[in-house]
């Protein structure tokens, strides 16, 4: 009777034990652990902009993804879909987080039948409609760093992460393992183009992912910022 207990009471004891092993194999070591790159300190905030109510837009504080779909920003509509579906539904709910969509104000007209699109089946309480002229809409754009330039109507396929800080977050190495092990020409990721699906559910997914990671670690006091992929490449650099 004892030895049927004692190993009934065994087996439930490796049941309970042999998931958390696992888990704790699982979880990144805090020394392997790489925040995402600081790619543009510093980015402009929002100052004269403002949502279709007039009231004020702001990123200080807040894990922005941050789009520009321009003055016909139906245009633009399966790159606002794309955003929808393979960012926004994965995030949304998470503390701090949001999506802004910059646009003219000469958009506004088009405001109703884009957010019809976009907000079919549920109200997007995490996105924001941020609007001023086209001036401001530059100036801001070229606090950024990006490797193209908005086209005539102040749009772009591309999306950007801005941290709490105002930091513009991505890829100071964008290189495959592949392309590491045969000592390829470093090159950075700034921004991920909504147009192609498998760079947002791969690239900017794990991005984010790796992001709020970094921030939950901040909050617990187990955040070393010496962990930044940006140390390895000065290193790469001076050698």
């Amino acid at each position: 009777m004892i030895s049927k207990q004692v190993k009934r009471n065994l087996i439930l004891g490796i049941l309970f034990f042999l998931p958390v092993t696992f888990l704790l194999f699982l979880y990144p070591a805090k020394h392997n652990y790489n925040a995402l790159d600081v790619v543009k300190p510093q980015v402009s905030e929002l100052v004269n902009f403002s949502t279709e109510e007039g009231l004020p837009v702001n990123l200080e504080n807040h894990l922005t993804v941050l789009s520009f779909l321009g003055s016909n920003p139906k245009s633009r509509l399966t790159e606002a879909l794309n955003l929808k579906e393979l960012v926004y539904d994965k995030f949304k709910g998470f503390k701090t987080f949001q999506i802004v969509v910059v646009l003219p104000n000469e958009a506004k007209h088009q405001l109703a039948s884009l957010k019809q699109e976009i907000m079919k089946y549920e109200p997007l309480e995490y996105w924001q409609f941020a609007f001023a002229d086209g001036q401001s809409i530059q100036a801001f754009f070229n606090s950024l760093n990006a490797n193209f330039k908005l086209d005539d109507n102040l749009s772009s396929s591309n999306v950007f992460i801005i941290d709490k800080e105002l930091n513009q977050r991505g890829r100071l190495d964008d290189r495959t393992d592949n392309e590491i092990e045969k000592q390829a020409a470093i090159y950075s990721l700034y921004s991920y183009n909504c147009i192609e699906v498998a760079e947002l559910k791969n690239k900017m997914s794990e991005d984010m992912r790796v992001l709020f990671t970094e921030y939950r670690q901040k909050r617990k006091g187990n955040f070393d910022s010496n962990t930044r992929r940006a140390n390895d490449l000065k290193t790469h650099h001076e050698q």
